[in-house]
Parts: C-alpha cells; structure tokens; sequence
C-alpha cells in the first residue's frame, strides 16, 4: 500500500470549510490509519448513517481516498484513509478576502509578516501543483536557525546585518537579462519563539 502524501494543501474553499468541521476533524484523524466506514463508526461510536454523510463530503473534497479492500464478517468493507498526514489550508481558499502585503504599509509589523507568509504558501501550493501535474519537482530552498539576542541592541544589529547580507547575495547572483533564467521569490522573516502560556498552547494543538 503506497503512503500518503506528508503534506496536502488545501485550496478549495468547501474543502476548507470542511476541516472547519470539528466531527470532520476528527474523522480526519482517525483516517490517517486505513479503515472502513464501520470501523471508524464503532471507534468514534457515531451511527454508520452519520459518519457515511461526512465521508462522502471528505471524498468529495479530496480529502480522503480508497485505499484498499477487507472482508468482515462475509461482506467487503471499502478501507479509506486520508490523502495525507497532515493539512494546511491556503489562503488561496479565502479568495478576495485572503491578506495581500500591498495592503499592508508597515513592513516591519507582525500583520505584514503574516500576510507576505500567506503570500508565500499560496504561490508555492501553486507552483507545486503545477509541477506534479507535469511530474516534475519544484525546486525550492528552505533555511532554518535559531538565535538568542543578549540585548535589544543586538536584535537590531542582526538585523541590519541580515539585510545587508541579502541584499549583496541578491546583488552577486541577480542576472534579469539571462535568456534562460528562472526568477525566484526570497522570503526571509525572523520572528519570536514562542514562549510561556503561547508555547504551551502550541504543543497541546501539535500532539492533539
């Protein structure tokens, strides 16, 4: 049996409203391990009636898929499960009303971070999707680190030097007149981590 995708995005505004569901959720979760309708009816002890509405609504989003068959008990039950383990909704699903940078003047406030994030995962949903169609893969680079700032001062200081930095390699690398050349978005954000209560609330919602 092939294994899910790691990651589904979702883009579709009903299928969106779907995982807004707190039953859908749920069966959601339960579907990250392949099982049948009456399987996940006596787990969640919901009636088989109920559950296959919802179901039919999951499958009808693409959200989860036939992945097999079983016999029980003399009859064939259909085994489903989810098209991925894990969900991101995009921004994309909220059409005119999803957040836009250019409405946002102050670039160095949290709402701008925020939308120029959203910004950046609605193009990259997109751009995957294309590439999959064509069986390709999408060539994208991701950089992580932490950093502990003795001071104010310090904070801001890094935070020059980043720019400056970024703004030479952009300087070094940019060729706009390059017949074959491919143009690439760079997104550096830097952001608090969580910490206290916020952080707590994080990791109850990440192992929930």
């Amino acid at each position: 049996m092939q294994q899910p995708a790691p990651l589904h995005l979702i883009e579709d505004p009903d299928a969106a409203a779907a995982v807004m569901n707190p039953l859908r959720r749920t069966i959601l979760e339960a579907l990250r391990t392949p099982d049948s309708a009456a399987g996940v009816a006596r787990r969640l002890d919901i009636s088989r009636q109920k559950l296959g509405y919802h179901m039919r609504k999951l499958e009808a989003d693409g959200l989860i898929e036939k992945v097999g068959e079983r016999q029980a008990r003399g009859f064939t039950e259909v085994l489903m499960r989810t098209v991925a383990q894990s969900f991101l909704v995009s921004p994309k699903a909220l059409g005119s009303i999803e957040a836009d940078p250019k409405d946002v003047k102050d670039k160095a406030s949290s709402a701008y971070l925020i939308a120029a994030a959203g910004r950046l995962i609605r193009n990259v949903g997109e751009l995957r999707r294309a590439a999959d169609d064509e069986g390709k893969r999408l060539a994208t680079l991701t950089a992580e680190s932490s950093v502990t700032f003795a001071s104010a001062d310090e904070q801001r200081a890094f935070g020059e030097e980043l720019t400056r930095a970024i703004a030479a390699l952009v300087l070094k690398y940019h060729t706009p007149d390059a017949a074959d050349g491919r143009t690439f978005d760079v997104f550096t954000a830097v952001s608090q981590r969580p910490t206290g209560r916020a952080a707590g609330q994080s990791s109850e919602r990440a192992s929930s």
